[in-house]
């Protein structure tokens, strides 16, 4: 196993405003937030915060920890989403964590798969609030960065503000201080985790008074936000929002959330802009023997709406697969986007 991180990462962390750290976040998506998506992201804002796709302590502690942790060093902030329950385990992950000089470590209490489930980790911890008060107190002990956790309102037949408030004092008296909300209960037999993001209700209602109870802590709200409407009304109660899917397949709304908001003053840029930056990058990573269609499968959403934008997915997802794909087919498909 590797123990260190390569000099790109040898970065200090994020450094801005606290209050405003986490007003607009990117979901952690298994398969999907990998560092290319997040280089490619990272293109559209400068003040979003990013999160991996979850890795389980198992992956870093007996895995290639360097592989599942090297990222580029522009994408700060970048959070670090740990899968287990284990307190020890988990320390030495925050261990690595800090190594590889992340700006927060999130703890996942939200997925409600089966896999995750059995092996003790995900949504079903909400059923121990104690056993992740130790694994928040072990990963604390040895780093300085935020520990976090991102959590359902409730699982299965606890879906009530005493069951959450109960979860959530637990975790603040062994020092979390940041809450991601996703706020619909995970039903943890009979719903694929497809549809526990789709079918229970959502309760923003029981967030909210969460956010009265826990005055001093950063409350951030997950699940049904799909514009930067309903995100600025969202932020008039909440400290922060969190948006995945939406984002993976609209990725040219974070153009407008720096400027929106974070009060930031940021030029105008296009879509060709993006893939201005983006080509030198993909480049650089065919260069060190990544495929092709590892990158472009993440960017196929950046013309969604645009009268090119079927041409530009339709030629990526015809070529940029094939064994010897090259920069071309990514320069070709733009070239097909901005010609209508």
């Amino acid at each position: 196993m590797s123990t260190f991180p390569s000099e790109q990462n040898q970065v200090s962390r994020a450094t801005s405003n606290p209050a405003q750290s986490h007003r607009f976040c990117v979901a952690p998506m298994l398969d999907w937030t990998d560092r290319h998506e997040r280089y490619f992201l990272r293109l559209l804002s400068r003040h979003t915060r990013l999160y991996t796709e979850m890795i389980t302590t198992g992956a870093l502690l007996f895995g290639d920890a360097k592989r599942h942790l090297d990222f580029n060093a522009e994408e700060h902030p970048l959070a670090l989403q740990l899968g287990g329950s284990d307190p020890d385990a988990l320390s030495k992950c925050a261990e690595l964590a800090e190594r590889w000089s992340y700006d927060e470590i999130n703890l996942n209490i939200g997925c409600p798969s089966d896999r995750v489930q059995s092996g003790r980790f995900g949504a079903c911890l909400m059923a121990e609030p104690e056993l992740v008060a130790q694994c928040i107190s072990a990963m604390k002990n040895v780093t300085d960065m935020p520990v976090t956790i991102k959590s359902r309102i409730g699982i299965n037949e606890f879906d009530n503000d005493d069951f959450l408030r109960r979860f959530m004092q637990a975790s603040y008296e062994a020092g979390c201080r940041i809450f991601i909300v996703h706020a619909r209960i995970a039903l943890l037999a009979g719903l694929s985790p497809k549809e526990n993001r789709d079918i229970p209700p959502l309760n923003y209602d029981r967030v909210a008074r969460m956010k009265e109870q826990f005055s001093d802590c950063t409350i951030v709200l997950n699940g049904g936000i799909n514009s930067l409407e309903q995100a600025s009304e969202l932020l008039k109660t909440f400290d922060g929002v969190m948006l995945g899917r939406e984002i993976y397949h609209n990725p040219f709304l974070l153009s407008q959330v720096d400027q929106r908001l974070f009060g930031a003053e940021t030029e105008a840029f296009s879509r060709s802009d993006i893939m201005t930056k983006f080509i030198p990058y993909v480049r650089e990573q065919l260069q060190a023997g990544a495929a092709l269609q590892h990158m472009t499968r993440h960017i196929l959403g950046l013309y969604k709406g645009q009268p090119g934008g079927r041409l530009f997915r339709r030629h990526l997802s015809e070529n940029a697969w094939k064994k010897q794909a090259g920069i071309s087919v990514l320069e070709d498909a733009c070239a097909l986007a901005e010609s209508h």
